[in-house]
């Protein structure tokens, strides 16, 4: 399954990276891409369910940019 955001507020290239690093690792997750110009991130998961991919993505984005805006695309 796929699943679009944008992180509005990145203002850091090495956090982009930070967080997309640190989302691949999570359960459930096969794959994350995050554009740092566009903020756009893209996840290929195996959850089924947007709200837990949604819980997953709030946790690890506030950990490192707590300031970011997650908007589902």
């Amino acid at each position: 399954m796929r699943n679009t955001f944008i992180l509005k507020g990145l203002d850091c290239a090495a956090c982009t990276a930070k967080i997309e690093n640190k989302l691949k690792k999570q359960e459930g997750i096969k794959d994350a891409s995050i554009n740092f110009i566009t903020g756009k991130l893209i996840i290929e998961s195996d959850v089924n369910f947007n709200e837990d991919i949604m819980m997953i993505v709030d946790k690890v984005v506030k950990k490192e940019e707590p300031d970011v805006k997650i908007i589902k695309y």
